[in-house]
């Protein structure tokens, strides 16, 4: 089960890391830009953290699974946006919240996999509490990010 568990983690990450930078190239140079960069960096970090973790545990990874989330990321970018060719505002909203809720779920496992850790002597506790901190972190920056993008969508001119 624990197998199961990371490599459908792995696939959320997979997705979260390229929405993560299509989110930053969109935001390029901003100040929203240079955040959402330093974030999928961390993403990308997070990710080859749980692959390690995975081989460590001697969990092989489901390529399908992978594969799947990175088209299902793609997919997602054909979404309507009420506009035909040019970026809504919208699109970073719904970018934001989608991150948010990806960071949110990376968090929920840092914090199962410190439980497995108190009897699975091949993970590192003190790796995962740095990991669910920088997820905590993570999620403040991009609720800030969030609220702001809401103000400019919603707020009349």
């Amino acid at each position: 089960m624990l197998g199961i568990y990371l490599n459908d983690h792995l696939a959320g990450s997979t997705g979260g890391l390229e929405l993560a930078r299509r989110t930053a190239g969109a935001h390029r140079g901003t100040e929203a830009g240079t955040t959402l960069t330093r974030l999928a960096k961390d993403i990308q970090e997070d990710r080859e953290t749980l692959l390690e973790i995975m081989a460590a545990l001697e969990v092989p990874v489901r390529q399908y699974k992978v594969a799947s989330a990175w088209v299902t990321e793609k997919a997602g970018r054909l979404k309507l946006n009420g506009r035909l060719f040019d970026r809504s505002p919208l699109s970073s909203l719904v970018e934001l919240e989608t991150l948010r809720l990806g960071v949110e779920g990376k968090t929920c496992l840092w914090r199962t996999l410190l439980i497995v850790a108190k009897h699975e002597p091949r993970l590192d506790s003190s790796r995962l509490d740095m990991v669910l901190d920088r997820a905590t972190s993570q999620l403040e920056s991009l609720e800030a990010m969030r609220l702001e993008a809401s103000a400019e969508v919603f707020t009349p001119a």
